[in-house]
């Protein structure tokens, strides 16, 4: 069977996901973009990853950093999602009104945020056209509220509260 990009994506924006901004600094710098591919890898030691598009200017950027923040988007962060996706303003303008603090390794953390979690980079390991990079976690914090999701290239929101309980569901 021959898998074609469109197909590849039909099928895989079938799955829910989160929507992060991934960020670092080239000198002083601030670099960020768009990322959905983000995964916790491992609770000891405390491991995620990103998978970033090997043509993408981060792509170098977070290695020869050598750290990293996923900032997490909350359910009003559209805006915020669109701009480091390139579909608002430029890349050298992307941080430009963002409120942003720098985090324990001087990676941007973008604030108003769900979740963020700051990395030190562990390894990098080639996967086609994207690279896995693998970071350590070495300062992470939340606040309550709603994540913002992506599916089928569409944004979206969870329907249910932050902090509603769980049904169970019987199989």
């Amino acid at each position: 069977m021959i898998v074609s990009d469109a197909d590849f994506r039909a099928i895989l924006g079938r799955f829910a996901t989160g929507v992060t901004v991934v960020t670092t600094l080239a000198g002083q710098t601030p670099l960020g973009l768009t990322v959905n591919a983000f995964a916790s890898i491992s609770l000891d030691p405390p491991l995620v990853m990103v998978s970033i598009d090997r043509n993408s200017f981060l792509h170098s950027a977070i290695p020869q950093a050598g750290f990293f923040a996923t900032t997490i988007l909350a359910a009003d962060q559209q805006d915020l999602s669109r701009r480091f996706a390139g579909q608002i303003g430029d890349r050298a303008h992307r941080f430009q009104g963002v409120k942003w603090r720098a985090g324990e390794t001087g990676a941007p953390v973008l604030a108003d945020a769900l979740g963020w979690v700051e990395c030190r980079v562990e390894a990098v390991y080639p996967a086609g056209d994207h690279s896995i990079i693998l970071g350590r976690v070495v300062a992470l914090g939340s606040v309550p509220g709603d994540p913002l999701l992506y599916y089928r290239g569409h944004y979206g929101e969870i329907d249910m509260p932050a902090g509603a309980p769980l049904r169970q569901v019987k199989p």
